[in-house]
């Protein structure tokens, strides 16, 4: 149905387009030009951070109207990457196939889900002339950023308003390092936090006449970490990782400041209150001294410091035409499975309060060096999205 050669020729340009966060002008333009060469409806959204990063963005976004009354499908992406790491045997802006692999930055996250996207939608604009509802499709920028500013500024500009259930198109089989057909109705959410400790300084021969922030410090990660996770049966185990612990005084003073930075994975039931709390009785456990202060990152849109954790009722109609599709495309039957972290998944399920399916191709080494996505996946993508499409939209 789609031409491969195509499909993989784009994939290939759009690996050759630069684009980590925060740089994704070029791959913008070129997408829009793709979609406007290829007759679908396609306008730009610029957005401004003047709160916190004083980031310009560009997103990409466009429709498909049907002829009679249906659900709204969203279809969403990210055309940025994350910054090039070390470690790469290959140039990673110089797309190279190998052994069934296209090697690439972004070449599984998520460059090949853009493009599975794209082509079917084409064909899909193409072949239905009668269908119902509508599709709205966005490809956005900085989802690899600290904010994923684009998409949430396309919701907080209520350009996605309307939908009522959502496909993104991420790597959900590369996700889970799986090689069958992965279909993630679910992930945790998470929070970034510092705890900042106030001692009193004192003379380094006299410690017992200050408050040694630094040692505070230890005192409360120790405390932290026998927090007990909390279980939630579909995505597991809350969590927490500490980014950073700095901190420290003159030559031979004790240190009166110190900062804990960390970042809290969350499941539902589970909230920014709730990690206040636990930070709260942490401190108390191990009788800390001096003050402490409990400080969210700053958010450039209301309700944007953090994700709320989310899971799609396995049984919705849309489920199953999905697995029908992966069936009927890969012959093999889908896994259901749940992802352990964050994306724009979060911000639309949460804030729309909608389903949000992800489905995408397998591959290897998301966020790290020589990433690749497998080729023939990718090639399924296209054909289940567009079979899906088909079945769940045309009359």
């Amino acid at each position: 149905m789609v031409n491969r050669k195509e499909s993989l020729d784009l994939l290939k340009k759009l690996i050759s387009i630069k684009s980590n966060y925060f740089h994704e002008k070029e791959i913008m333009e070129y997408c829009y030009d793709w979609f406007r060469n290829n007759d679908m409806n396609i306008s730009y959204h610029h957005y401004i951070d003047d709160k916190v990063t004083n980031f310009n963005g560009i997103n990409i976004i466009g429709e498909i109207k049907g002829t009679e009354e249906g659900p709204v499908l969203l279809i969403n992406g990210h055309l940025d990457t994350v910054e090039e790491c070390t470690g790469w045997s290959k140039n990673p802006y110089v797309p190279e196939e190998k052994d069934g692999k296209l090697y690439g930055l972004g070449a599984l996250d998520m460059k090949s889900g853009c493009v599975a996207a794209m082509m079917a939608l084409r064909e899909f604009k193409r072949n239905v002339k009668n269908f119902k509802g509508k599709i709205i499709y966005s490809f956005v920028s900085d989802e690899e950023g600290p904010y994923g500013l684009g998409t949430n500024f396309l919701l907080n500009d209520g350009l996605m308003a309307e939908s009522d259930i959502a496909l993104v198109t991420e790597p959900s089989s590369g996700f889970l390092h799986m090689k069958t057909p992965v279909i993630c109705l679910g992930a945790r959410g998470g929070y970034g936090y510092s705890i900042k400790i106030y001692g009193k300084s004192s003379h380094a021969a006299t410690p017992e006449n200050g408050i040694n922030a630094v040692d505070e410090a230890g005192k409360l990660l120790v405390e932290l970490s026998k927090t007990v996770p909390v279980y939630d049966e579909k995505l597991g185990y809350s969590s927490h990782c500490v980014i950073e612990v700095k901190g420290g005084g003159a030559a031979c003073s004790v240190p009166d400041n110190a900062e804990i930075k960390v970042f809290r994975h969350i499941v539902r039931g589970e909230s920014k209150a709730t990690i206040i709390k636990e930070i709260d009785e942490a401190a108390k456990k191990c009788e800390l001294k001096g003050e402490y202060e409990i400080v969210f990152r700053e958010a450039p849109l209301e309700n944007a410091d953090g994700f709320m954790p989310y899971v799609v009722d396995e049984n919705l109609l849309e489920i199953d035409l999905l697995k029908d599709s992966i069936k009927k495309v890969t012959s093999k039957e889908a896994e259901i499975k749940y992802f352990s972290s964050i994306g724009d998944f979060n911000s639309i399920a949460s804030k729309l309060n909608i389903p949000v399916i992800i489905y995408g191709a397998s591959g290897d080494n998301f966020h790290g060096s020589d990433e690749a996505v497998d080729i023939e996946s990718f090639y399924e993508t296209i054909e289940v999205i567009y079979d899906f499409l088909v079945k769940y939209l045309a009359v």
